[in-house]
Formats: structure tokens, C-alpha cells, sequence
């Protein structure tokens, strides 16, 4: 399958739930797919995910079985996890701080430099170090009311509980899964998101730790006609969910 356009890609991908493991993918071009998967928007610029490829066969088979042995994957060339890691919040905000600090002295007007560096540095330093944080729902309880009490006086941010604050990571985390399957896509790859996993289990198999989490796996492989694709594609009308305002 040849793609050549962004619209072409969005039609070619499909839920395939059923692989050929006869034709196995060319892992540098999942990598690079995986490469154009950091370029989706994140929340802060953040970046709180980590993608990891299994290649291996009797990983993919073990993963296989943490997926409920969904065919999907169990017929997958590849699997793709996508884990978003919160708990690397303080390490990605002095991270992006640090590319800030650069990025102003280099294409800021010098006149306004030391304060697009200050805000940043109290952005990334203060700010959100105490939106990530947790600490058994009692930061977020306290940023929730603090919000609340500032949103009487003007328009302000209110979902910052911690549960609010995992939905933001994993939300960026599915960007980035979007991206992913959109790019392989226009490799003429195929793919298949995935939410019906032992989170346990596959946080055990790919070694993460307790502040880690999964939010999506991803079977990759090049369909076997159309066994794993059922039937046409179904969406609700468009005028239904389109509105202008």
C-alpha cells in the first residue's frame, strides 16, 4: 500500500485485528514512527510517556497473554506500549527549563530575556512541580480548593486534583499514540490500540515502576487481507458531532 497524503493515511488506518506473520515489519521504520510520535503536542510540553518496542518473539507472546490473548496481539509482528511516567515530572520540567533558558537567549529580543526566563523558571520550577505532585490525594484536594477559591475572582484552571492531573498525562501520552498509528499508517503499516490489558502484568514484564503506568499497547503488523478488519468502517453522521458556533 502506497500512502501519500495525510488523508490517504487516516483512511488506510484501520483497528486490524488480525496480522500476517508472514510479513514481518522493518523495526527501524517502527522506530522512526515512533520518533514522529514525540513531535505530538504534550500538556507543558511535559513529555511524561515512554515508548517501548518489543521485538522479541517470546516477549510479544507473553505480552500476548497480558492482552487477554486478543488476537491482535498474538498475531503481532511488533508491539508498541505506550507508559506514561508522572513520576519523572521534576526531571522532564528541568528538562524542558533548561531548553527554555537556551531557546529564549537565542531567539528573544534581548530586552526581554531575563523576564521570559524568570516566568519560565517559575513555570517550570515552582509551578508545575506542585500541579504533578501527589501525595495520596491531599496536594490535590488542596490545589483543587485553592483553585476554586481563585476562580471566584477570575477565569481559572479547576481540574487540578490528582486524578484530574493522570488524565492530563494520559491524554498526552494518547496524542502521541495517535501520532504513532498515523505514521505508521503512511509507512502502509497497520496497527491496533489496545485498552484491554492486565495493567499489572504488563507493568511487571517490562520491568516499570510503581509511578509508571500503561496507557495504551499497540499490536503492529501488515494486515492478512481483510480478516482482521470488520467489515466497513463505522462512524456517527458528521453533522451530529460537528457544530459552529
Amino acid at each position: 500500500m502506497n500512502v501519500t497524503n495525510l488523508e490517504e493515511a487516516l483512511n488506510y488506518r484501520r483497528a486490524v485485528r488480525v496480522f500476517n506473520k508472514n510479513k514481518p515489519l522493518d523495526p527501524e521504520k517502527v522506530k522512526r514512527c515512533l520518533e514522529m510520535a514525540t513531535l505530538a503536542p504534550s500538556s507543558s510540553n511535559m513529555q511524561l510517556w515512554e515508548f517501548f518496542q518489543i521485538t522479541r518473539p517470546e516477549l510479544i507472546a507473553r505480552i500476548a497473554g497480558a492482552c487477554l490473548g486478543q488476537s491482535a496481539a498474538a498475531t503481532a509482528s511488533e508491539i508498541v506500549v505506550f507508559v506514561t511516567r508522572q513520576d519523572l515530572y521534576r526531571q522532564r520540567a528541568q528538562f524542558v527549563l533548561q531548553f527554555e533558558r537556551g531557546n529564549i537567549r537565542r531567539n528573544s529580543p534581548e530586552e526581554r530575556q531575563a523576564k521570559r526566563i524568570r516566568d519560565r523558571e517559575l513555570y517550570y520550577g515552582k509551578l508545575m512541580p506542585f500541579l504533578y505532585a501527589r501525595c495520596g490525594g491531599v496536594l490535590g484536594a488542596f490545589r483543587t480548593l485553592l483553585a476554586r477559591a481563585i476562580g471566584l475572582f477570575r477565569p481559572m484552571m479547576r481540574e487540578v486534583s490528582e486524578c484530574d492531573v493522570r488524565v492530563t498525562v494520559n491524554k498526552s501520552c494518547a496524542l502521541a499514540a495517535q501520532t504513532f498509528m498515523i505514521a505508521m499508517a503512511a509507512e502502509g503499516y497497520d496497527t491496533c490500540p489496545l485498552e484491554g490489558f492486565d495493567s499489572k502484568r504488563m507493568k511487571k514484564l517490562l520491568e516499570l515502576p510503581h509511578g509508571a503506568g500503561i496507557n495504551m499497547v499497540i499490536p503492529c503488523g501488515i494486515r492478512d487481507g481483510e480478516k482482521g478488519i470488520w467489515g466497513e468502517r463505522c462512524r456517527v453522521p458528521f453533522d451530529e458531532v460537528y457544530h459552529r458556533l
